[in-house]
C-alpha cells in the first residue's frame, strides 16, 4: 500500500512580513487562504496581489473575498480597489466580534 505524502504548500518569502504576528514556517496556502488574503489586501504590495491571484485563481479569490467579513479588512481603499479589480459588487458584512465569538476564539470572564 503506498503512502501519498501531501507537501505543504509555502508561501513565497516575500510574503513574510506581511504575516508578522504568525508563524511563517507553518502557514499553509491551503488551509490559511483566509488570513494570507486578508493580510494581503491590508499589508500587501500589488506583487502580493498578483500572486494571490495566480495562486488561487480570480474566480476562487473573488468567492473567497466575498465570504471574507468585510469588517476583517482594515485598509477601504485597498478593498474597494480588489473589488474592482475582481468584480465584486456587494461585500459580506459581519461584526469582528460576533465572527470570533462564533468560532469559539473569544471567552468573557
Amino acid at each position: 500500500m503506498l503512502k501519498t505524502i501531501q507537501k505543504k504548500k509555502q508561501l513565497p518569502k516575500d510574503f513574510k512580513y506581511l504575516l508578522w504576528s504568525y508563524d511563517f514556517s507553518k502557514i499553509n496556502t491551503d488551509k490559511d487562504k483566509e488570513r494570507i488574503i486578508i493580510n494581503t489586501i491590508n499589508y500587501g504590495q500589488w506583487k502580493h496581489w498578483q500572486w494571490l491571484a495566480n495562486h488561487y485563481g480570480k474566480q476562487q479569490l473573488k468567492k473567497i473575498i466575498q465570504e471574507i467579513p468585510s469588517s476583517e479588512f482594515r485598509n477601504e481603499r485597498a478593498l474597494n480597489l480588489i473589488s474592482l479589480i475582481l468584480g465584486i459588487k456587494k461585500m459580506h458584512y459581519e461584526n469582528r466580534n460576533d465572527k470570533i465569538r462564533a468560532k469559539g476564539n473569544f471567552s468573557r470572564a
